[in-house]
């Protein structure tokens, strides 16, 4: 997925669109965030106990992570983002709109494409003559 958690995003679509947050939960099988101050729910709970009143909860419900985009606080402007290699093998998240500023540069690195996929303990898929 193009955000990962702790990222600030800006959503492109639907009632909230326009509003700023950070992603606070990735659900990466149903491709979907949960961003601080976005898609706003409103639950009414019963009372449980005799004497005991209800409540009305609020909480973040999520949403599709193609309704949001990256947010550069610093530069303000959302981009979509784009995977590039450094020099030394780790992969860095870009902005596209801003080509030098890097998003997170600690992603693991990536292993050597020189490597045969046996070197690199990849068996699944291999044929043995």
């Amino acid at each position: 997925m193009h955000v990962k958690k702790g990222d600030t995003v800006q959503v492109i679509a639907g009632k909230d669109k326009g509003k700023v947050g950070e992603v606070t939960l990735v659900l990466p099988r149903l491709s979907r965030v949960v961003v601080t101050g976005v898609n706003i729910r409103t639950k009414h709970i019963k009372a449980k106990a005799e004497g005991e009143s209800g409540q009305i909860m609020t909480a973040e419900a999520s949403i599709h992570s193609s309704n949001v985009m990256l947010y550069s606080k610093k530069e303000k402007v959302a981009s979509r983002v784009a995977f590039t290699f450094t020099e030394d093998g780790r992969k860095v998240r870009k902005l596209k709109k801003r080509a030098k500023s890097s998003i997170n540069p600690t992603l693991p690195k990536h292993p050597d494409l020189t490597q045969s996929r046996t070197e690199l303990g990849h068996t699944h898929g291999t044929y043995s003559s």
